[in-house]
């Protein structure tokens, strides 16, 4: 990855001297936020798109994000006799009894997940315009698995969130972290297909390739109201082998912008889509990373910029996503966990429980662009606690290439 990017940034300077690149703003132009998740990560998950118009030149983005997962080891069963399930269907999931014998006595379904690593994720992605209403992205995102010790991990590090939760909080060690072992590495999960994912500290998987089309509509809105809209079609390509499989989804981005004085704007966009996961599996033998076939997604974020005198500009927004939930939700009604509930008595059980609900999360967004690049900087934080990941930051660079 880094000799592609030292060729194309080459080729660039060269070029440079020929063709007149520039960066401008084109309405809320975030990086790639999306979580660190250790489901979504092995699928093609869709990024909005809140830009207003196709980009006037070809341009490379490189980001860079670091996000803290944690759950503790935790198991659930998953009773298939209806008697059985009805009768949990009636008792809050907590007071649940279930004792597994083996498959003729006590049919049931099992799996087991334990998550603990700062996972560090790398998109390298080349945005190109086809003419003045499409445009086409292709982005390749890999993975690092680490025990995120300082100073590579300063913000997301183990140390860091639990001198928070110690010295701001007041709450020592609530998920268990200090209790297994602060700076680890490992993540076991075992599906209920009897399929395992194990991953050590320096693990690093290609993810795989995400070939994403955009259409700009030229509509009347747009020049009256400055009312933007932008459709996407998503093909992904998933290449490790946990998950070899190709993924496809849709997607609608629409953005209002608002000229306010003294060389503010004001952008507020929204974004909806929908991932067909593993609509063609190249293996029988990948792993089940969720048996919800689709995940929707919807953001909101509101965007204030202003410029300066020589053309630049700073902007700050707020983004906040909600995701569908990885698991179909009716299996809560009846699972069945076990765990460690002493030691992590505000999480135990998230590592199964949190696969049922959606997954929201709020990021703050820094950006700094001038005609020749845009760097922005992102923190992300998991209000609901769900661990997955509880923190994550991320840094942003792009650059036009070429006309």
């Amino acid at each position: 990855m880094l000799r592609v990017l030292f060729v194309l940034l080459v080729f660039n300077n060269l070029s440079s001297q020929n063709f007149n690149t520039q960066f401008s703003q084109n309405g809320i132009d975030n990086p790639n936020i999306l979580a660190t998740h250790h489901f979504g990560i092995f699928s093609s998950r869709i990024a909005s798109n809140l830009k207003h118009e196709v980009s006037k030149n070809t341009r490379i983005s490189i980001d860079i994000n670091s996000g803290n997962n944690f759950h503790p080891f935790v198991e659930g069963y998953f009773p298939k006799n209806p008697e059985v399930r009805q009768q949990f269907s009636e008792t809050i999931w907590y007071n649940r009894r279930f004792n597994y014998v083996d498959e003729e006595t006590t049919p049931a379904d099992y799996m087991n997940i334990a998550v603990d690593a700062v996972i560090k994720h790398f998109n390298l992605g080349l945005t190109i315009p086809i003419n003045k209403n499409r445009e086409l992205s292709i982005n390749l995102r890999s993975y690092l698995f680490t025990r995120g010790k300082y100073p590579f991990s300063f913000i997301t590090s183990d140390e860091t969130i639990e001198w928070f939760h110690s010295s701001i909080i007041g709450d020592e060690d609530p998920f268990g972290r200090k209790y297994y072992g602060l700076n680890q590495t490992n993540i076991e999960y075992l599906d209920r297909n009897g399929r395992t994912l194990h991953i050590e500290n320096n693990d690093f998987f290609i993810g795989g390739v995400s070939i994403n089309h955009f259409y700009y509509p030229q509509l009347a809105l747009t020049k009256t109201q400055q009312f933007f809209v932008n459709f996407g079609t998503h093909l992904g390509i998933n290449t490790s082998k946990y998950n070899a499989s190709t993924d496809v989804g849709v997607s609608i981005n629409l953005v209002k912008q608002f000229n306010l004085k003294n060389n503010y704007w004001f952008n507020f966009g929204i974004h909806g889509s929908v991932l067909r996961k593993n609509l063609i599996d190249f293996k029988k033998e990948n792993i089940d990373f969720g048996n919800n076939k689709f995940l929707a997604t919807f953001e909101a974020n509101p965007q204030i910029t202003r410029y300066t005198k020589n053309g630049n500009f700073n902007s700050i927004s707020v983004n906040y996503q909600i995701q569908t939930s990885y698991n179909k939700k009716e299996e809560a009604n009846y699972y069945f966990l076990l765990g460690e509930w002493q030691v992590a008595d505000s999480g135990w059980h998230h590592g199964v429980s949190e696969l049922y609900n959606s997954l929201s999360n709020w990021s703050v967004i820094y950006s700094y662009g001038n005609p020749k690049f845009l760097f922005s900087f992102y923190i992300k934080q998991d209000f609901l606690v769900n661990n997955a990941p509880d923190l994550q930051t991320g840094i942003s660079f792009k650059k036009p290439l070429f006309k």
